[in-house]
């Protein structure tokens, strides 16, 4: 036995479960597809374990059952347990149905979703990310993990954005869903005028007749308009804003993913409070 490796020691007591017509298989589906609001599926180590640490409420689990066992998962099993969790052991057939990724993850879980205010968004001095019609979850979970990291106090999801709690968004942002604070607005003139509400200056990326975003003061409160794949911010939207900035490029080269985008002004955004500096 390698030195990774521990024997088994979570499902002696409980025979796994081997049917895909038990009930927690349609409840791990209905989590996955969003079937619920207030839930979300947590799939693999990794989320499971942000999901602990964030304070969620984790309502169910289920692990593969295997011969052996890594440490990571071992453990993580027994914080599970250790926080009153449901842990059911499943063959592999039935991971398969649980898990939606195509190499199942040896766990996942149903948690409920984190609740987010305004108030929250909207602290201190705000730096709020507002991604308008993004409707691929890999980008909105990059965005939630790009704003997170750049010191963003919260995003904000408007109009026909990817849900930044479904599973692929999730994985996309690594855990930093689960403890940025992110609201969703679905009508975008609501979402916008709520960021003004909260003193917000209007900040709309746009590749074209807009200030460059080096040279923007992006140092007060601020909410960032990030527009979808493809067509980007629509004209009403940048007409609602205060600023247009762009990110310079070198030609032939007209557009970057809307994540990267999003990346390059949060962190010119952190560059400039953090060294307090004029753009």
């Amino acid at each position: 036995m390698g030195p990774n490796i521990v024997p088994q020691c979570y499902s002696s007591c409980v025979p796994a479960i081997t049917s895909r017509q038990n009930p927690v298989v349609a409840r791990f589906r209905d989590a996955a597809k969003g079937a619920r609001s207030d839930l979300l599926l947590l799939d693999g180590v990794h989320l499971v374990a942000e999901a602990l640490g964030a304070g969620l409420r984790i309502r169910e689990s289920a692990v593969i059952n295997v011969r052996n066992v890594r440490p990571e998962v071992a453990d993580l099993v027994e914080r599970l347990r250790g926080h009153d969790v449901p842990v059911a052991t499943v063959s592999a057939s039935v991971m398969q149905a649980l898990s939606p990724v195509r190499s199942p993850s040896p766990v996942v879980a149903i948690a409920e979703r984190p609740i987010a205010a305004a108030e929250h968004v909207y602290r201190d001095t705000p730096l709020v990310l507002v991604a308008i019609d993004i409707q691929d979850p890999g980008n909105v979970g990059a965005i939630v993990r790009v704003a997170e990291a750049g010191g963003a106090s919260g995003v904000v999801c408007a109009g026909a954005c990817a849900d930044p709690f479904g599973w692929k968004a999730l994985r996309g942002s690594m855990g930093s869903a689960l403890r940025l604070p992110i609201l969703i607005h679905r009508d975008i003139r609501e979402a916008i005028d709520d960021a003004r509400r909260h003193g917000c200056r209007i900040v709309a990326a746009s590749p074209r007749g807009s200030r460059p975003v080096f040279a923007s003061d992006l140092r007060g409160p601020i909410a960032i308009l990030i527009g979808g794949e493809g067509p980007g911010l629509a004209p009403s939207q940048l007409d609602a804003a205060d600023e247009l900035v762009m990110i310079p490029m070198e030609p032939p080269v007209e557009s970057l993913n809307t994540a990267v985008s999003a990346a390059l002004i949060v962190y010119e955004a952190r560059r400039q409070r953090t060294l307090n500096l004029e753009p």
